[in-house]
Order: C-alpha cells, then sequence, then structure tokens
C-alpha cells in the first residue's frame, strides 16, 4: 500500500478537521501530492494539491480559503487542514499522487495518477 489515509471523522458545521496521508518515499519524492473527493451522486472533486518538490500549491475553488494543505517531508506525510466545514464538504477524501498538478485539478484522471489510498470519509451535519 502506498499511500494511507486518516482523519476523518463525522463534525458540525463550522468545525474543523485534519486529514493525514502517509506515502512511501517512493510515491511521495517530487510528485503533486493531493486530495480530491467524492460525494454521494456527485463526481469527484479536486480539493488541493501540494508539489513535493518545491512551493507549489493549489486548491479547488469550493475550498479556497477553508483548506490548507501542507507536507512534512520528514514522514512523507502531507496533511489537509479543514476549517469551516460545511455540510456540501461530506464526501469520502482521497490522497493521491501524480506527476502533474492538472492530474488532480480541477478534477482527477483516474487513468494519470500514480497512486491513491482507500479514502476517508468526512461527514459534515447542519
Amino acid at each position: 500500500v502506498q499511500l494511507v489515509e486518516s482523519g476523518g471523522g463525522s463534525v458540525q458545521a463550522g468545525a474543523s478537521l485534519t486529514l493525514s496521508c502517509a506515502a512511501s518515499e517512493y510515491t511521495y519524492s517530487n510528485k503533486y501530492m493531493g486530495w480530491f473527493r467524492q460525494a454521494p451522486g456527485k463526481e469527484c472533486e479536486g480539493v488541493a494539491v501540494i508539489y513535493t518538490g518545491g512551493n507549489i500549491i493549489y486548491y479547488g475553488d469550493s475550498v479556497k480559503g477553508r483548506f490548507t494543505i501542507s507536507r512534512d517531508d520528514a514522514k512523507n506525510t502531507v496533511y489537509l487542514q479543514m476549517d469551516s466545514l460545511k455540510p456540501e464538504d461530506t464526501a469520502m477524501y482521497y490522497c493521491a499522487a501524480a506527476s502533474s498538478s492538472y492530474y488532480l485539478l480541477p478534477k482527477p484522471e483516474p487513468n494519470a495518477l500514480d497512486a491513491w489510498g482507500k479514502g476517508t470519509l468526512v461527514t459534515v451535519s447542519s
């Protein structure tokens, strides 16, 4: 297993959660690591991307200003800090690795991803 997500849960609207994605060194190095999500009955949506080889970060329009992606290179781990959560943020969140940010935002291209995890569920109630 190359990517393992954790940190999902059930919260009230307005609350915060932090997701973690632990990667193998091979999967993590010089890659665009990111998060995408899929809500029931909806298409997959790219959430945020960070380049592990430099200072490049992108966010999906629906989460800008509320979510923050970061990384810990010593742990080969990427984080997604989610603040001011809304019911529409309810989804399964997946961590993924890709050779380009275009494969993750605005929506993921599964055939182009290097790897993705099994996902972690985030439920936000009103």
